[in-house]
């Protein structure tokens, strides 16, 4: 989920070695039907990736494993990605506004344009939403982006005045966008909730998948490490996912970006 540019080449470096540990650990895995590509992939369609029976691996969100995804996929663990102020495995969100801009309370932020990646996202819209919820109020103009990198720059750019940026991916725009970075201001950041989990498909035994995961990130070498600011793999139990609240979203309220 944090793949970019910048990161393909060690995210394809980290597959690697998960998929040696899985040829080990699985002999028989093409005769089980369980595919190890080669290189990773990036599905426009996720829903039908993430539903996919055939499931070896993938990264998700965390608001569609409470969601849509509940029951139909099977927890692996979560990526730490050592992120400050959030216990292992978790992380929140950034609210930035345009660097000139001096309204830093929820209070003013209701009534702002307010972007966000997806309704889909915890980062870019439950957190928000639960963040503005705890003093009684709600986004009244929203305008979707489809990224979280794109909704930093529309704010930017002026076309919308907040956003609600995951933590890591506000980390990675600071390193290797640092126009877009420099033209925004970080107001405020939300409760920590548990990071994007690894997932297969459902009814896959999960034991082997943390093994080769959990091996593969502590094996990884110094560079990359601080390329994907990945740090460990911890084993978040699925009750803490589900409890985090959904909350409504206000399709009326919404707009999609030009």
């Amino acid at each position: 989920m944090y793949d970019r540019p910048e990161t393909a080449a060690a995210n394809q470096r980290l597959w690697n070695v998960i998929r040696g540990n899985l040829s080990e650990m699985w002999r028989d895995a093409r005769e089980r039907g369980w595919p190890l590509p080669d290189r990773l992939s990036q599905p426009e369609d996720l829903w039908s990736h993430w539903l996919d029976p055939d499931l070896t691996l993938s990264q998700s969100c965390s608001l569609p494993v409470r969601d849509r995804l509940r029951d139909r996929v099977t927890l692996v663990g979560t990526a730490d990605y050592g992120l400050p102020d959030c216990p292992p495995g978790h992380y929140n969100s950034v609210f930035v506004v345009r660097a000139d801009d001096d309204r830093e309370r929820p209070a003013d932020w209701a009534g702002m344009t307010f972007a966000s990646n997806s309704r889909n996202s915890q980062s870019g819209w439950a957190a928000a939403a639960n963040h503005l919820a705890e003093d009684g109020l709600a986004f009244t103009d929203i305008l979707l982006t489809g990224a979280h990198r794109v909704s930093a720059l529309v704010v930017a750019e002026g076309h919308a005045d907040l956003a609600c940026i995951d933590a890591q991916t506000w980390r990675m725009i600071c390193r290797w966008d640092p126009d877009t970075a420099a033209a925004l201001r970080e107001v405020g950041r939300t409760a920590p909730t548990p990071g994007l989990p690894f997932i297969t498909a459902a009814g896959r035994p999960p034991g082997d998948l943390r093994l080769a995961l959990a091996d593969a990130i502590r094996r990884m070498p110094d560079a990359d490490r601080d390329v994907l600011d990945l740090q460990d793999f911890v084993v978040i139990g699925v009750d803490s996912y589900h409890a985090v609240p959904t909350p409504h979203f206000p399709k009326a309220s919404a707009r999609k970006i030009a």
